[in-house]
């Protein structure tokens, strides 16, 4: 099988440049993946890396390069379809609420709102 010594970027393999296998077009994987085994005998931690383009050095760049840039939150790679919907990001303190809409005061949470239990 064909290999490339592909460098590392971020993360604690930062700097290092291992050899790592070619797939069939002739592209590094996508994610890279290296266990850590654990010092006090607990379960390994996995280390993410993501494929990213390296930065083009010289006038004449003959293909894509790739390096690996390190991914600290290890989302796994799958595929993205399209219905899947994206996580949203959580507000921050204080924001959120509209102009108008303090504390308890949703649209579940006005009278003749439905399952409102008050007598009619």
């Amino acid at each position: 099988m064909k290999s490339e010594d592909t460098p590392f970027v971020g993360g604690p393999l930062d700097g290092r440049v291992l050899p790592v296998l070619l797939g069939i077009t002739g592209h590094p994987p996508k994610t890279y993946r290296v266990p850590v085994p654990a010092t006090a005998g607990g379960p390994p931690t996995v280390l993410f890396y993501r494929r990213v383009p390296r930065p083009q050095s010289g006038r004449f760049a003959l293909g894509h390069r790739w390096q690996y840039a390190y991914d600290p939150e290890g989302r796994a790679g799958g595929p993205r379809w399209p219905w899947s919907k994206k996580p949203k990001p959580e507000p921050e303190q204080g924001q959120g609420q509209g102009q108008g809409q303090g504390q308890g005061q949703g649209p579940a949470d006005t009278p003749g709102a439905r399952g409102d239990t008050a007598d009619e």
